[in-house]
């Protein structure tokens, strides 16, 4: 090859790249085609055609929807405490309940039954198997007139033998001093009463006794009143 041949192509290839260095500086828009490389004298080129591919288009993205801040649940109110439960009712509570519910019954009982209750319980009474339930029951049956003749004298003895037990003051053993007291009370009471009418009575008889000397007494003046006149008409 020549010098000149070889002078030649020198200058076609410096051509070439002067015409890529300014088809590479100069701006593109994204889809068009790029210009056409310059020419260059002496050597026929294909033209190159570089295609630049488009930017990629942002996607939209759709608006993020806030999430939802939970509302506050209102706090519930503080719950009072709870009472405390009550203790177990004991044996002598339930027998004393059921004792005054016997009690309330014999207020509007009839004669009739009241009597057939005494009669019961006094055999359900008797000194080995007498409880302080049927001790109380029969006092009360024995105060009231219904039930027969009156004993307050017995009714008493028997709560005696209940509140005069040592130890705590159990239900039964506080119904019967309850009871014991009442019955005392009637019991001074229909004393002074029966001495007032005592009284009464004695003052009434200490009248009528005085009635009936003040009428003899005028029974015999009018008789020696009448015998006189009679003796001096006679004269």
């Amino acid at each position: 090859m020549s010098l000149r041949q070889g002078a030649a192509r020198a200058g076609a290839t410096m051509a070439l790249l002067i015409g890529v260095s300014a088809w590479a500086a100069a701006p593109t828009v994204p889809g068009s085609p790029l210009p056409a490389p310059l020419p260059v004298s002496g050597i026929t080129a294909a033209p190159i055609r570089l295609e630049v591919e488009p930017a990629p288009e942002r996607i939209a993205q759709a608006p993020q929807t806030p999430t939802p801040v939970p509302a506050p649940q209102p706090q519930a109110p503080a719950t009072a405490q709870e009472a405390p439960a009550a203790p177990p009712v004991s044996e002598d509570e339930q027998q004393a309940l059921a004792l005054l519910a016997d009690l309330q019954r014999y207020a509007t009982a009839p004669a009739d039954e009241l009597r057939r209750e005494l009669a019961s319980v006094n055999q359900a009474s008797n000194p080995r198997a007498r409880t302080d339930v049927n001790r109380i029951r029969l006092a009360v049956l024995l105060t009231m007139p219904n039930a027969g003749p009156p004993d307050d004298g017995r009714a008493l003895a028997l709560l005696e033998s209940v509140t005069g037990k040592t130890g705590g003051a159990s239900p039964l053993k506080q119904l019967a001093m309850v009871l014991y007291a009442q019955i005392v009370e009637r019991v001074r009471n229909v004393a002074e009463e029966r001495k007032r009418t005592a009284l009464a009575q004695e003052k009434l008889d200490q009248l009528r006794a005085v009635e009936r000397s003040l009428l003899l007494e005028r029974s015999r003046n009018a008789g020696g009143a009448g015998g006189g006149g009679g003796g001096g008409t006679g004269r």
